[in-house]
């Protein structure tokens, strides 16, 4: 099959998990090339403080060259088919590329259409959400502007990057709520799918404290299905089969979708073919189960890690190394362990850091201190230290 060009190692995408990677094997590997459409590249886990009136949007932003790894070739096009059996990705503007080894990490999809109702009411009427760079300024222009009412915050089903945002919005409206002495005029709820706020018990009693302490209204085991944004009623379900379902009504909604692989990876040789479609690669090497050139991390993988930047900071060197050993010829060693870390902030000055792996196990990192308790020293940390981490060492591959 004629190729348009050829690179030793091709890399789906320039988010996180894709210049980390390209930034460490660049100085092993002199052909490295990365596939990436947009000009623009965005920090989102502090989205979730925009949303909460505690940054800036534009603080999250920068220009894609500005993060490029030197003498990495940048092809500013948009990947859309694999042929592994051929050792090719096709693009958007009718390229075939070739590779010796491909790392795939182009993202997840965001599935607004899943819920009825919510796509066409984004933005307007009280309802927002902080996972896009637009929406997460409308997020804190209904918070600050809701004096009273019903105030309800939804969680979906399913893997979701960031799997702590749908509750860490909530704690923060509840926080300014408080400070301006309406938080007792407006009705809050957090619905979210799973048996309890959180899957580590040690976070999910801390947590059930912060529930408490605002006086949210926790529904479990359950998800959006509908909005009426006519109505301003939101319709949910249980996840149980014979569960039941109720409405709520609003005037401030912060939806958080469904997400999947990008369509044209679940159609694609190396999905797992069910319907979230991910990569279908090994937990702990992230090669490809079928293709052994092939290696995936980041959002868009199978591994059923937290889909956290941690979890990528952690994966990046792993498949680094089993890149190499792979172009190579030896035996991979690297392993992943499943670790990711939430950075859950609790109010507008405290937060504490979930950190654990596989086995849902904590993992701590910081030595003599408690971080599963809220502390206003990690608020710094996530408002300050971790985007430093990320701009100038974890992208440079030095983290």
């Amino acid at each position: 099959m004629a190729t348009t060009t050829h690179h030793e190692v091709v890399i789906v995408g320039g988010g996180t998990a894709g210049i980390s990677v390209a930034a460490r094997l660049r100085r092993r590997v002199d052909d490295v090339a990365v596939i990436e459409p947009s000009d623009r590249h965005y920090y989102q886990p502090l989205w979730t403080l925009v949303g909460g009136g505690c940054a800036k949007a534009a603080t999250t932003e920068r220009s894609e060259a500005s993060v490029m790894p030197r003498g990495v070739t940048w092809l500013r096009d948009a990947a859309d088919g694999f042929d592994p059996d051929n050792n090719v990705v096709h693009t958007a503007a009718g390229q075939t590329i070739g590779y010796d080894a491909l790392v795939v990490c182009p993202g997840i999809q965001l599935d607004w259409d899943r819920i009825p109702g919510v796509a066409d009411t984004l933005g307007e009427r009280g309802v927002s959400s902080n996972y896009t760079y637009e929406l997460a300024p409308k997020t804190w222009d209904f918070i600050r502007t809701t004096r009273s009412g019903t105030a309800v915050f939804t969680m979906p089903s399913g893997p979701i990057k960031c799997g702590g945002a749908p509750q860490k919005i909530a704690y923060l409206a509840c926080d300014y709520w408080r400070s301006e002495g309406v938080l007792d005029d407006i009705d809050v709820h957090l619905v979210v799918p799973t048996p309890r706020i959180f899957g580590v018990p040690v976070f999910a009693d801390a947590l059930d404290e912060v529930v408490a302490d605002y006086g949210l209204t926790l529904h479990t085991g359950a998800e959006l299905t509908s909005l009426d944004p006519d109505g301003r009623k939101a319709t949910f379900s249980s996840v149980a089969d014979d569960g039941d379902s109720f409405s709520l009504p609003y005037d401030v909604l912060h939806v958080v979708p469904h997400q999947s692989a990008p369509d044209w990876v679940k159609q694609s040789p190396l999905s797992t073919g069910d319907a979230t479609g991910y990569v279908e690669v090994d937990k702990h090497t992230h090669q490809h189960v079928r293709y052994p050139n092939v290696f995936a991390l980041g959002d868009a993988g199978s591994t059923p890690n937290s889909k956290t930047g941690a979890a990528v900071r952690k994966q990046a060197p792993v498949v680094t190394a089993n890149v190499l050993s792979q172009l190579e010829g030896r035996e991979l060693t690297a392993s992943y362990n499943g670790y990711g870390s939430c950075p859950l902030v609790t109010s507008r000055s405290h937060m504490l850091l979930a950190e654990f792996d596989y086995s849902l196990e904590p993992t701590p990192s910081i030595p003599f201190i408690d971080t599963t308790k809220p502390r206003r020293d990690m608020w710094y940390l996530k408002k300050y230290g971790l985007p430093f981490l990320y701009w100038n060492l974890m992208l440079k591959g030095r983290a």
